[in-house]
């Protein structure tokens, strides 16, 4: 089996799917804290999956952990739990520290006593994935060329800083230790099961709603942008083929700004969904005020993991967002499951 951490999140959840859409696939453990990203409704499908056993808890239960390592004897364990994203970190960054910087050192403790008590060759073929953000790198100028694996950490924000102190934890483990790690950081995804906070899916929802479309700034801040199918097969990729102790860095090769997103978006519902008044989405776009060290640029150079591993993402852009409206359009029973009340009084928080 593996045991994958986060696998309720959005991420995680979307690799668990797409782990065991394979009908071939081994068994995971998936151990989840379900804070307000976590949502088992993502994972409905696989109720009645015998190779899927979901855990309720959290990576930094030394006692927990331990046990369903001696318990079911993973071969790997993925790592995708953290406490995100940016904007709730400026709010409450406490949060941030102890899931992601002393939640991974305590995992990372529980995983390297298991490892040492595997017997060869279970401890040779065991690996540790982390995987991170490609905010730890900070931000970039709009000449400047893409973030590589040899970058400068020089994050900026509570959650970013987070990330990079675990990054850290781990780096030094494979080094000081010897754990089987590998690490990879990854650009902004996006795609189906979004919690609808996030630019993409929020946008998508505010619109069918007739809300305002709120843009931070000017809009002109540029992310590269990854659909979270093509994250899942590059973590199979690296899983099964890194090189212990490496980073690579999983990008989708598509950089646009802010406001190009959100209008690409107006288009495709417009054509997809349109208004009841026929008038363009586009009409709802509100720019509301920056916020704080908001990040003018992160670009991801992909090329390590298309050299060493032969990944390279499927999806452009287009395919991608459209794929994820269309998903959006055809769930609205997941999407009224996660929008609580405490989503609505976060979303005023954040933008009013």
């Amino acid at each position: 089996m593996i045991l994958v951490t986060g696998g309720a999140g959005f991420i995680g959840g979307n690799f668990v799917l797409d782990w065991l859409a394979n009908p071939q696939a081994e068994g995971l453990i998936n151990l989840d804290k379900l804070t307000y990203a976590g949502n088992l409704d993502t994972l409905k499908s696989l109720k009645d999956d015998p190779r899927h056993l979901f855990i309720h808890g959290d990576i930094g239960d030394r006692v927990l952990v331990k046990r369903l390592l001696e318990e079911h004897r993973p071969r790997a364990i993925i790592n995708f739990a953290a406490e995100s994203h940016v904007d709730r970190s400026i709010h409450g960054p406490s949060d941030f520290v102890q899931t992601n910087i002393v939640g991974t050192f305590n995992l990372l403790e529980s995983v390297r006593e298991y490892w040492n008590a595997l017997a060869e060759p279970s401890k040779s073929q065991f690996r540790f994935h982390h995987v991170s953000t490609d905010e730890v790198y900070g931000s970039l100028g709009p000449h400047d060329p893409a973030f590589t694996e040899t970058h400068t950490y020089e994050p900026n924000s509570p959650y970013s800083a987070s990330k990079a102190a675990s990054d850290h934890l781990v780096r030094a483990w494979f080094h000081t230790y010897g754990l089987p790690v590998l690490t990879t950081n990854c650009s902004n995804n996006y795609g189906p099961y979004h919690f609808p906070e996030k630019l993409i899916p929020l946008v998508i929802l505010n619109a069918l709603n007739g809300k305002p479309l709120p843009i931070y700034g000017d809009g002109q801040q540029i992310r590269d942008w990854l659909f979270v199918g093509d994250h899942c097969s590059a973590i199979r990729e690296v899983l099964a083929k890194g090189k212990l102790g490496e980073t690579y860095n999983i990008g989708g090769w598509n950089e646009k700004a802010n406001l190009d997103v959100v209008k690409t978006i107006c288009q495709i519902l417009d054509e997809l969904k349109p208004r009841a008044d026929n008038k363009a989405y586009i009409e709802q776009i509100t720019f509301v005020k920056d916020r704080p060290g908001h990040d003018r640029r992160y670009a991801i150079d992909a090329s390590k993991v298309e050299r060493e591993l032969g990944w390279r993402p499927n999806e452009t852009f287009e395919t991608g967002i459209r794929k994820t409206v269309q998903w959006y359009l055809d769930n609205p029973i997941w999407v009224e499951g996660v929008a609580s009340g405490s989503y609505r009084d976060w979303l005023h928080k954040q933008y009013d």
